[in-house]
């Protein structure tokens, strides 16, 4: 190593010096909660931090060579002071943001004419971090009261590059990377918070109580796992010497926002038009806040208390809900600081949230939007508290260990005064008498139990060891989770009702009867029960600073995933899952002004709850099919049903399955590997431009199969009797969860003895593909830091997102079943499966900023525009063809249009993934200014604007042609999901 005339490394100017700290460079791999202070002073030189918000000071010995680190150290402002052997001092001024690491220097005697060197608040959002081979996003609490964000962490999401939103059917989530968006994961002060069973919610805690949000959209190290999109990791504020204040309030009156849009086509022939509804949304929410030292320089508290009114009203075809939504929410934080060596955080925080409403409804035969008649009233129930508990300890000047424990609960109980009376009742018919429009009294489809909910307990243990060039960093965690969770169709019962074409074959065994043309299908669908998850994992990495400028990170992650059915017995139990991951990070021009940087990683995520709920609960599942002759007026089930056509056909029978015949012996969790090659410049001071490059590729999916027709011909082919044969078929028949496309291991009860046998079939021998998935993507980013008046970043994506599968959830019918969706069920709906998947948005381009015209008065503006998705065309699996288990799916194959009468072997219905057209752009513009007087100390006030152009643009379109009968669906390509209307929010707040 090249050596400077003081024995450390060739020093840096004090320009670059200056910069690398402004832009947060810094050495090695960060924690999830804290940051990093490294550099370069004289051998042996005293190195003391203090900071400057809460009195906290820790020194050190710079080493041989002149180094230093500061690990494990909580966001704020430091002065970091050097003491030579003569005890003349310097000083310096920096400020540490989660997740990154700070550059400070005293290896040069130049720097001493620079005063300070200091980090703003407001600084780069894509920071040149040297120290980092990750792709990461921080935004400040700063930057979020200056952008019109909505005030939620999925939104702020959504202004990184990389992300796009998801399915709106599946709530407020985000996609990262082409990963599914139950694919994340969600930190809160180093605690996982999302939720274990579909993956698409998660706890939050007031946005005015978060301090930075750090997103992680790809190349993350070996700390973090479970997710293959990206990592939220939310830091909260917390306490400082000096008592600060106060309240602010957020008013959007429904009186100047628009009304929700809405595509209608009252008589169903197909010509629709888009309308403005009367879903509105009047909400008022309030915060207090306050903190400050209950012991100088040693214990501090942080805490807020959220009030929400809200009233909204929203409308469907034939009538509306009325509801309203109290959430009185708050955080509470301390931390103290035990000694110089050893301290202790405490956070405490609740976000539950109960929606009470009324469902209002038309009859049947009037389709309007909106008005009607009070039937019923509904209840649900989100969120819940949360505990953290934190010890961080610095044993030594090069060694740093922490210590976490979580507990919290996440409800998501529901209740209807109709469940119990009236069944769930869809009408997808075109046409026919009884009039079309049976929709019946239900107001929750599935109905779940008041206490449904989960418990959560984790606990990590970090450290971090500093030798010389390397700084190892090495950690185990557990997480054990319960699950209260049960579901039922409204009234017990789900009837469909849809144009049927007479001779077709609609399901196994059904054939539609002659001269018949109407027909209702009968679903049965009860579960429930208390599951338990278990993951735990250990890690270790090696981040090595190989030169002045270059960076080599090595790390290996290993996981296990447990999960038990509904009598506590273990049905998954994966052990050494094995997770390389490796990284560069060089500084190209030396200056720590221009970096080049790659990684490459394993990703492993975890099988979600719900595959406990729905595989090996005690579930109930069944279809029937009838012809009928009238619909009750009231609850709008059918009467006057004829014979049963058909059999009864089962996907589960209601017994709680040997854990042993319902898992593949060999199975692996969903798991993808990522490649990320990326450039960023600091051209000139301030301005920034990067591009990165990203590939990912799902290597193993994981899902359910229910079709043991395939098992059946080959165990007759390799010598099982044909009772055996049926037996091994039977097994695979109710569902089983394995490697799609992989070679599979089952446990069979051959002879009905209660012996079971391991059985190996041939993954060809199934007639399924492997689950492929694979996303490219170029990000273009343009970046110009906070100056005191004004920053702003400009982003374009191009993106691809191919495969046979979205992953663990389904958009394309708003398929929440995480790990166990309908995809693989059967061979014939794999047919043309492969293509652009959902979160194809090929093109995405975000502009973010916000602009100071003077002390009292400022701007800001977000505009993401995206390009839309692909669009399928569902149909009926044709009943002539080989597959005649995948006909009972209804709409779930590729085979649509009018193509769909000809033999199977023509082929000429099959429309493949993504085919039939693209989704158009959507682009929303939302603005902000606000009005800070000089006159009013601590007085801010604001008007926010979201959706400013009232744009109709809409995320998705219906996607079903035949909804059963053989004849398009009027609705085919009709709009769906349109983008929130424009509102208008009224702030005004006060700080002391």
């Amino acid at each position: 190593m090249t050596k400077g005339p003081t024995g450390g490394r060739v020093r840096l100017t004090a320009l670059s010096l200056a910069l690398a700290a402004c832009i947060s460079g810094g050495a090695h791999a960060q924690s999830n909660t804290t940051g990093t202070i490294s550099g370069q002073a004289g051998s042996g030189d005293t190195i003391t931090a203090i900071s400057d918000d809460t009195g906290f000071q820790r020194s050190i010995t710079a080493g041989a060579d002149g180094s230093f680190r500061f690990s494990s150290l909580p966001a704020g402002r430091y002065r970091i002071t050097r003491t030579g052997p003569d005890g003349t001092a310097t000083t310096r001024e920096v400020v540490v943001n989660t997740g990154t690491g700070s550059s400070v220097s005293f290896a040069d005697a130049a720097t001493s004419t620079l005063d300070a060197v200091q980090v703003r608040g407001m600084a780069a959002v894509n920071p040149i971090d040297l120290s980092s081979v990750e792709s990461t996003t921080i935004f400040t609490e700063a930057q979020l009261d200056a952008l019109p964000v909505a005030r939620n962490i999925t939104d702020v999401a959504l202004l990184a590059p990389g992300t796009v939103k998801g399915d709106p059917r599946f709530g407020n989530v985000a996609s990262f990377g082409g990963s599914s968006a139950a694919e994340n994961v969600y930190y809160i002060n180093g605690f996982n918070v999302t939720n274990i069973v579909t993956g698409l919610a998660f706890n939050q805690v007031p946005f005015e109580a978060i301090a930075e949000q750090q997103l992680k959209t790809g190349g993350y190290g070996a700390e973090f796992g479970r997710s293959l999109g990206g990592v939220i990791n939310v830091t909260t504020k917390r306490g400082t010497n000096e008592w600060h204040g106060g309240a602010n309030v957020f008013w959007s009156p429904d009186g100047l926002s628009k009304g929700r849009a809405a595509a209608h086509d009252p008589e169903r022939d197909g010509r629709y038009r888009v309308i403005e509804t009367d879903s509105k949304i009047d909400e008022v929410v309030y915060n207090i806040y306050g903190g400050g030292p209950l012991v100088k320089d040693k214990l501090f508290f942080f805490g807020l208390f959220q009030g929400q009114d809200s009233s909204e009203v929203e409308d469907f075809e034939g009538g509306h809900d009325a509801s309203n939504t109290d959430s009185p929410q708050g955080l509470v934080k301390l931390d103290w600081q035990i000694n110089d060596n050893h301290r202790l955080e405490l956070t405490a925080f609740r976000d539950r949230q109960t929606k009470k409403g009324v469902t209002y409804q038309r009859d049947a035969e009037d389709l309007e939007f909106g008005g009607g008649e009070p039937i019923g009233t509904f209840r649900e129930t989100t969120g819940g508290d949360n505990y953290i508990a934190k010890w961080t300890g610095y044993m030594t000047d090069s060694f740093t260990m922490s210590a976490l424990y979580g507990y919290g609960k996440y409800s998501r109980g529901n209740w209807d005064s109709n469940s119990e009376s009236c069944p769930l009742i869809v009408d997808a018919r075109d046409s026919g008498t009884p009039p079309v429009g049976a929709r019946g009294c239900w107001i929750t489809d599935v109905v779940g139990r008041p206490d449904d909910g989960d418990t959560r307990k984790a606990w990590r243990l970090d450290g971090e060891w500093v030798l010389g060039d390397h700084a190892l960093r090495f950690g185990l965690d557990n997480e054990e989770y319960i699950t209260r969770s049960g579901g039922r169709y409204s009234g017990d019962m789900y009837w469909r009702y849809v144009n049927t074409t007479p001779g077709a074959t609609i399901a196994p065994g059904v054939v539609v009867p002659d001269g018949v043309t109407e027909m209702v299908r009968l679903r049965v669908l009860q579960n429930g029960g208390t599951f338990t998850t278990k993951n735990y994992a250990w890690y270790v990495e090696d981040t090595w600073q190989v030169n002045d400028r270059f960076m080599a990170y090595m790390g290996l992650r290993n996981e296990g995933f447990e999960n038990l059915n509904a009598e506590g017995g273990s049905f998954i139990d994966i052990k050494d899952t094995w997770s390389p991951r490796l990284g560069f990070s060089w500084d190209a021009k030396g200056d720590s002004s221009m970096k080049v940087f790659g990684n490459a990683g394993r990703y492993y995520i975890p099988v979600y709850a719900n595959t406990n709920v729905r595989l090996a609960g005690a579930e109930l599942d069944y279809n029937e099919w009838y012809t009928f002759t009238g619909i009750d007026p009231v609850t709008g089930a059918p009467i006057n049903l004829g014979p049963q056509v058909g059999p009864r056909n089962y996907s589960s029978n209601g017994e709680v399955a040997d854990p042993r015949t319902v898992v593949d012996n060999n199975l692996k969790p969903m798991y993808q590997d990522e490649y990320i090659l990326g450039w960023q410049w600091e051209f000139v001071p301030n301005w920034t431009a990067g591009v990165r490059g990203v590939y990912r590729e799902l290597r193993a999916g994981m899902d359910d199969i229910c079709a043991g027709d395939g098992a059946h011909a080959w165990a007759l082919a390799n010598g099982y009797s044909a009772d055996e044969a049926d037996a091994i078929a039977g097994a695979l028949g109710h569902c089983f969860l394995t490697n799609p496309g992989r070679n599979l291991s089952a446990n069979v009860d051959l002879d009905g003895s209660g012996t079971l046998t391991r059985v190996d079939i041939p993954g060809e021998a199934l007639g399924l593909p492997k689950a492929k998935r694979k996303y490219h993507a170029v990000e273009f980013m343009l970046e110009r830091a906070w100056d005191d008046r004004w920053f702003m970043q400009a982003s374009y994506t191009w993106s691809k997102s191919r495969g046979n599968t979205e992953g663990y959830v389904k958009s394309d019918i708003a398929q929440t079943d995480a790990g166990i969706t309908q995809d693989f069920d059967f061979p014939g709906l794999m047919d043309g499966a492969y293509g652009a998947l959902p979160n194809d948005r090929r093109h995405a381009i975000k502009l973010f900023g916000a602009y100071r015209f003077n002390p009292e008065w400022s701007i800001g503006g977000t505009l993401i525009s995206q390009s839309g998705r692909p669009v399928n065309c569902f149909g009926i699996y044709p009943g002539d063809g080989p597959d005649q288990e995948a006909v009972q799916y209804g709409a779930g194959s590729f085979y649509c249009g009018e193509g769909v009468n000809l033999p199977y072997s023509v082929d000429d219905s099959l429309k493949p993934r993504g085919t039939s057209g693209r989704v158009p752009w959507a682009t929303v513009l939302d603005l902000r200014v606000d009005y800070t007087p000089t006159w009013a100390k601590g007085v801010k006030m604001g008007l926010i604007v979201e959706n400013v152009l009232n744009s109709k643009d809409y995320y998705r379109v219906v996607e079903t042609w035949d909804d059963g009968g053989g004849t398009k669906s009027y609705a085919y390509k009709h709009p769906r999901s349109f983008v929130d209307p424009r509102a208008v929010t009224f702030t005004v707040g006060y700080d002391f």
